[in-house]
């Protein structure tokens, strides 16, 4: 493993309870930061607890990333508890239900739109206050490919994510003379438990496009997401990482 030093660095990772957010976590306590775990899921973040704790100091937060009360008073309960927020890894989020656009429930596209493009603003617009004050800050946003190129069926999840690659390119130029610098990711299919919320024709459409033939994994993910966290990535802000074996095209 390469070293990346986070030393002294408190961090923030939604979601962080599993998959890719479990990795990102790892990876930054790997690298001496402390992390604060906000997940809405509060038995499967104290397990994640249990199995970070032997890396380093681990937080956990139950929070509804969609609430802005529920978020404020997470973004409070951090600062008072770790002293402050460095990092900010905005991860969680679900996959939708797989229909044509005009066939979509309306109420299922407003929850995935909710869960992961909403909620990513409301965090940010939680924690970015606090990290103008200090003067310095890493967000990473974890987007898609599918907001980039689009996934049929998965209008809801690919409209979310687009919208995750707009905010964060905004944000980033809002920030930009603050010390603050926001990107984001945008994974192809990555070997988590998000694979059980999609048919498995979806899946099989999404291998397809990979020109390396297999899913990434989560710990390609974390690494990548931990540069992005360290005061090296310090002229590069707005920007998006692709993590999609090739399948990017731009």
């Amino acid at each position: 493993m390469n070293q990346i030093n986070l030393s002294d660095r408190k961090a923030v990772v939604t979601g962080g309870a599993r998959g890719i957010g479990l990795a990102i976590a790892k990876r930054l306590i790997q690298s001496g930061a402390v992390v604060s775990l906000w997940d809405i899921d509060t038995e499967a973040a104290a397990q994640a607890k249990t199995s970070l704790s032997k890396y380093g100091e681990v937080k956990i937060q139950t929070v509804d990333l969609t609430d802005e009360d529920a978020v404020a008073g997470a973004t409070e309960a951090t600062i008072s508890e770790l002293g402050q927020i460095d990092i900010l890894c905005n991860n969680a989020g679900i996959a939708g239900g797989i229909y044509k656009t005009w066939e979509y429930p309306v109420e299922e596209f407003r929850r995935v739109i909710d869960v992961d493009l909403n909620a990513v603003f409301i965090c940010c617009r939680a924690v970015v206050p606090h990290m103008r004050e200090r003067g310095y800050g890493r967000i990473i946003n974890t987007a898609s490919i599918a907001g980039k190129e689009g996934n049929p069926g998965a209008s809801a999840y690919s409209a979310a994510k687009a919208g995750v690659i707009g905010l964060t390119k905004s944000l980033g130029k809002e920030l930009a003379q603050n010390g603050i610098c926001v990107n984001c990711i945008t994974p192809a299919v990555i070997n988590t438990d998000i694979l059980k919320q999609v048919t498995q024709q979806h899946i099989d459409y999404m291998l397809s496009k990979i020109p390396m033939g297999r899913f990434g994994e989560v710990d390609e993910a974390g690494a990548l997401v931990a540069w992005l966290a360290s005061e090296d990535c310090s002229f590069t802000t707005g920007s998006v990482f692709d993590l999609s074996g090739g399948r990017a095209t731009y």
